[in-house]
């Protein structure tokens, strides 16, 4: 399989060179021309987790053998539970798809697990005999989930930034904890998009891109704009659907919906190219926050990016500039690099862009969108509880509220598979507050934060939440409180190319 970066088609690049230089000089990303057509006998008959991946990531990364991709997959996953990514069902029809039981409690292990492989032997197959550098913008998990995976990887440095104010405080010293001496952690005077957008301003700095060559160094990515970050997502909602086969919820070959939580367009890309290669998917359900301009956009048409910023209790989907869009974009207007070109620098002269009527139209045939806002979330967290005695994180309850809303307006009462996407305890205060623990719940099971700051600390909450719920604390988020954090530093998006420079040279 050959790609092409979504602002210039004629750049083809083999899988390995896209992993290993992250994103496109163009300032495009890498992307499909043609998805391989998946046998979902052949795959969902495979056996273990690992065993799995290996077969969907095999077409998708062509420069690697099949016997390359199983040991990266076996070291990858080999830290996961035997069912990597298992599935709990609510009721008859709806079923939660629990991403988080890897290192970091967040699905993004799934792919930063296996992407230190992949970017290690990309870099040996293309020759590169430099010291790759991972820059990655965060919104909570990616900082994470990338500093466990590449910690201590031998030739390879990485650097996290995240926005100073924008997280919860377990996330934040899942980070600042980390001690690897490849490590550096960096907090930003802004949000996630202004990390973003520093991170993508240093991989089109050329001059700066070729002081770092001299140097002995190459940088590539560990944000969802690498294909090596979307490609083992797209495993999970194959494994889903093989959990439900099995356990007979559906009958092999059945439609199911997703609805996915999400942000940066990533989790739900890998849903949408899932159903390209093969899975029978219904209607995609993109699930927002109260920054929904995603979900504003598949509604309307219109991506505007021109509106005001939230600080939500789902902080990992506080986000207004959707990177992996530009993929999406990229697959609905027929690899048309021109369209894309378009859409882009109108994003970035004006804050915002139209599709056209016939992109709307497609687009609206495969998704649903809607959001919910922070007493949304949290009545969803109380009601999943008490209706179901299931205890879920603030991000899948905006997925289940917007489920839910679907089904309301639509009647539509396909299996529906809905992506959680953190552990709750990552976000103990945001379920302690919908669980009733400080009496902000009504007899209607509606929610207020107003006035209601939790007096306990980060570890109490967490204490305090496993024993209302009955649910064992993770021991690595319970054992943060005992540890150093190493990294403090505080920048301005202004000064990130500066620190980069320091740590480096």
């Amino acid at each position: 399989m050959e790609l092409v970066s979504t602002r210039d088609a004629k750049k083809l690049v083999r899988p390995a060179e896209a992993i290993a230089c992250g994103l496109s000089s163009d300032g495009g990303l890498f992307a499909p021309v043609t998805l391989p057509q998946l046998s979902l006998n052949d795959i969902i008959s495979v056996g273990n987790y690992s065993e799995l991946v290996t077969s969907v990531v095999a077409p998708f990364l062509s420069d690697f053998t099949r016997e390359e991709l199983h040991s990266f997959t076996s070291l990858a996953y080999k830290s996961f539970p035997q069912d990597a990514a298992p599935v709990v069902s609510l009721n008859k029809n709806t079923h939660i798809l629990e991403l988080f039981h890897g290192p970091t409690y967040a699905f993004k292990d799934f792919a930063l697990q296996l992407l230190p492989h992949l970017l290690t032997a990309s870099l040996k197959k293309t020759g590169i005999d430099k010291t790759a550098v991972i820059l990655a913008a965060t919104s909570g998990d990616t900082g994470s989930a990338a500093l466990e995976g590449f910690s201590n990887v031998v030739g390879a440095k990485i650097c996290v930034f995240y926005p100073q104010s924008g997280i919860s405080n377990v996330q934040k010293l899942q980070m600042t904890t980390q001690s690897a001496g490849n490590s550096r952690v960096i907090g930003l005077k802004g949000n996630f998009d202004d990390a973003q957008s520093g991170v993508k301003r240093i991989f089109a700095d050329a001059k700066l891109t070729a002081h770092l060559n001299e140097k002995g160094y190459i940088l590539s990515s560990a944000n969802s704009i690498n294909w090596g970050r979307i490609v083992p997502q797209i495993a999970y909602y194959f494994s889903a659907y093989r959990n439900l086969a099995r356990s007979k919820s559906l009958t092999m070959g059945d439609k199911v919906n997703i609805s996915v939580p999400t942000g940066n367009f990533g989790n739900i890309l890998a849903a949408y190219y899932a159903k390209k290669c093969g899975l029978p998917v219904h209607k995609l359900i993109c699930a927002s926050n109260s920054n929904n301009v995603l979900s504003d956009f598949i509604n309307s048409g219109v991506y505007d990016k021109n509106r005001d910023f939230h600080i939500t209790l789902s902080p990992s989907m506080d986000i207004l500039i959707s990177s992996n869009l530009e993929r999406f974009l990229f697959d609905m207007y027929k690899c048309d690099d021109g369209a894309v070109n378009a859409l882009m620098s109108s994003l970035t002269s004006t804050g915002r862009y139209e599709v056209s009527a016939a992109v709307l139209s497609d687009m609206q045939n495969s998704f649903y969108a809607g959001y919910a806002n922070d007493s949304d979330t949290l009545a969803s967290l109380y009601e999943i509880w008490h209706k179901y005695g299931y205890l879920s994180d603030p991000h899948t309850a905006v997925g289940i509220k917007v489920h839910e809303a679907y089904v309301e307006r639509t009647g539509d009462n396909t299996h529906t598979i809905i992506a959680s996407t953190a552990s709750p305890f990552k976000f103990a205060d945001s379920a302690l507050l919908a669980l009733g623990a400080t009496n902000t719940t009504t007899k209607a099971g509606v929610v207020s934060t107003e006035n209601k700051k939790l007096t306990l600390n980060d570890f109490e909450q967490l204490m305090h939440l496993s024993e209302m719920s009955g649910v064992s604390v993770p021991s690595s988020l319970m054992s943060l409180s005992q540890k150093q954090e190493h990294h403090k530093i505080v920048c301005t998006p202004d000064e990130m190319r500066e620190q980069i420079l320091g740590w480096l040279l």
